[in-house]
C-alpha cells in the first residue's frame, strides 16, 4: 500500500487527536510536530537514526515527549497510528519501506500541520530561488500589515508555529522531498520557481521524476486557486503541459510580454492580476540585483497583487528588503578583493546563477558532495568569468575533470581556512572570490550555514 492510502479511520483519528504519532527525525520539523501532535491529544514517540542535537534534545524533554537518538526500534515504530517523516529521511529508508508496506500512513510535517490552521498558504518552490522568494514575500505582507507567519524550509517549524500562533497567513518555503510527503495539502497560492537539475539522486537520476514531485505544489488545487509559474523556463512549461493545473494561472517572464502575470519591458517590470490594475517598478530600484532576482521579485510582486496589497507597499519592501546570509553574501573586502559567501549554492543551478552576476574577474570555490551534477551549463560561464578553481571537497575528480580546459589553476583543499587562504592568492585587486560550491556540504561540513560561516570565520582571519 502506498503512502498516499490513508484510510477513512486513520483520517478521523489524526483529526480527533486518538492514536499514537510517531516522528522519524529530530530536527526543526521533527521537534515543531511533536509539540503539536502532544498538542492534539496524541500519544507521541520521536526516533532518530542520528544523533539529536543538544538543543533538541532538551525541547523533547521540556515537552515531556519520549525519543530515542541512533536508532529506530521497529516495535515502537511500527505501532503507530500514523507517522511523521524528516524530509531528509529517504523513503527509501528501510524503516519508512516497513511502515509502507504495513500500510501506515507516512506524511510530512507539512501535511500534518495544515490540518490544524484554516490561515492561508502561499506555497513557493523550485530549484533555485525558494528562500529568497520566501523570504522576500514575507517581507513584503509582513510590511503590508498581514497577521503572517514564515515555515517550512526556512525558519522556524510550521507545525510548531500551528500549535502556538494563530496566523492568518502563512508564506511556506517548499523542498521537493516535502512534497513528496504531502497528499491532502492544498496551496492556496502555488509559486513555482524554476525546474533545473537538482536531488537527482533521489529520483533514480531522471529529471522528470523531480518535475513530477515539483508539480505537486498544484495538487488538490480548484479553479479559485493562484498557480504563479516562469513561463520562461523550459522544463516548467513541459511538467505544467503533462500536469494541466487548473488553478487561475500568473505566469512571470523577462523575455516576453504576458496578458496577466508579470513582465520585464526595457528595464522595468510589469505586474498585472487585472487587466487595468497595474504595478510598475524599474529594475534598478530593486532591492536585488540579477537576473534571477528579477524573476524572484516578480513571484513575489505577483502574490502581493493577488492579495490586493498597496502598490505603494509592494514597491518599498521590494526596493528595502535585506536578502539572506549564504546567498550571495558580501563578507569584506580585502586588499581590493571582494570576498562573498554563496554557500547556499548547493547546486550547479545556483552557481551559474551567481556566475551570471559576477562583474569581476573570480576565483571561484567550489565542491563538496556530487549529486550527479552535470557541469556542462556551467562551462561557458567559467571560461569567460573565472582565472582559477579551488575545490572545497573530499572528492574533486568530477570538477578536474569537467573545467581543466577551461581555468588554468585548480587546486584541492580540504578545510575552509585553506580555501580561503589559497583563493586570496590567486586573486589580485579588482578580484572576487566566490564560495559557490554547486555540491551538498556534507562531506567536511554539518550543512551549508556551518560551510559559509566557516568560510566568514577564515576571511576575516585573512
Amino acid at each position: 500500500m502506498s503512502t498516499n492510502n490513508i484510510t477513512a479511520s486513520n483520517t478521523k483519528s489524526a483529526m480527533t487527536g486518538h492514536g499514537r504519532v510517531v516522528i522519524l527525525g529530530a530536527g526543526e520539523s521533527g521537534v515543531g510536530a511533536a509539540k503539536l501532535a502532544q498538542a492534539k491529544g496524541f500519544e507521541v514517540f520521536v526516533s532518530d537514526y542520528g544523533v539529536i542535537t543538544d538543543k533538541y534534545i532538551a525541547a523533547l524533554e521540556k515537552l515531556g515527549v519520549p525519543f530515542e537518538s541512533e536508532k529506530h526500534t521497529e516495535e515502537l515504530i511500527l505501532n503507530a497510528t500514523e507517522v511523521i517523516k524528516s524530509p531528509g529521511i529517504p523513503s527509501a529508508a528501510p524503516i519508512v519501506k516497513k511502515l509502507v508496506a504495513q500500510g501506515i500512513p507516512v506524511i510530512s510535517e507539512i501535511e500534518f500541520a495544515k490540518r490544524y490552521t484554516h490561515a492561508k498558504t502561499i506555497c513557493i518552490t523550485g530549484s533555485n530561488g525558494k528562500s529568497t522568494t520566501s523570504l522576500l514575500t514575507y517581507h513584503i505582507l509582513k510590511n503590508a500589515g498581514l497577521n503572517v507567519g514564515l515555515a517550512g524550509n526556512i525558519g522556524q517549524s510550521f507545525a510548531a508555529q500551528v500549535a502556538t500562533e494563530d496566523y492568518e497567513y502563512y508564506v511556506l518555503e517548499i523542498s521537493s522531498f516535502m512534497l513528496d510527503d504531502m497528499f491532502e495539502f492544498k496551496a492556496d497560492i502555488a509559486v513555482l520557481l524554476n525546474i533545473t537539475p537538482d536531488h537527482l539522486d533521489r529520483y533514480d537520476y531522471k529529471l522528470e521524476n523531480y518535475a513530477a514531485s515539483k508539480m505537486r505544489i498544484v495538487q488538490n488545487q480548484t479553479a479559485d486557486d493562484v498557480f504563479i509559474y516562469c513561463a520562461d523556463d523550459e522544463e516548467s512549461l513541459k511538467a505544467i503541459a503533462l500536469t494541466k493545473p487548473i488553478a487561475k494561472a500568473f505566469p512571470f517572464s523577462i523575455t516576453k510580454k504576458v496578458a496577466i502575470g508579470a513582465y520585464l519591458e526595457e528595464n522595468t517590470i510589469h505586474i498585472l492580476t487585472e487587466p487595468n490594475n497595474q504595478l510598475t517598478m524599474s529594475i534598478s530600484d530593486l532591492a536585488l540585483q540579477g537576473k534571477h532576482n528579477i524573476y524572484n521579485s516578480m513571484a513575489s510582486g505577483i502574490v502581493s497583487k493577488v492579495l490586493e496589497l498597496r502598490n505603494e507597499t509592494i514597491r518599498e519592501s521590494m526596493g528595502n528588503f535585506k536578502n539572506i546570509e549564504h546567498r550571495l553574501e558580501h563578507v569584506a573586502k580585502i586588499s581590493g578583493i571582494d570576498f562573498i559567501n554563496d554557500s547556499k549554492a548547493t547546486n550547479v543551478n545556483s552557481t551559474w546563477y551567481a556566475l551570471e552576476s559576477m562583474t569581476s574577474d573570480v576565483v571561484l570555490i567550489m565542491g563538496g558532495v556530487d549529486k550527479g551534477n552535470d557541469y556542462n551549463m556551467l562551462k561557458d560561464l567559467v571560461k569567460s568569468k573565472v582565472k582559477a578553481i579551488v575545490c572545497l571537497g573530499k572528492d574533486n575528480k568530477r570538477i578536474h575533470d569537467a573545467f581543466e580546459d577551461d581555468v588554468e589553476v585548480i587546486v584541492n583543499t580540504f578545510s575552509a581556512d585553506e580555501a580561503a587562504q589559497i583563493a586570496f592568492h590567486l586573486a589580485k585587486r579588482g578580484d572576487a572570490v566566490l564560495l559557490s560550491p554547486a555540491c551538498a556540504s556534507f562531506d567536511l561540513f554539518k550543512n551549508y550555514e556551518d560551510r559559509g560561516n566557516q568560510f566568514k570565520a577564515a576571511v576575516r582571519e585573512l
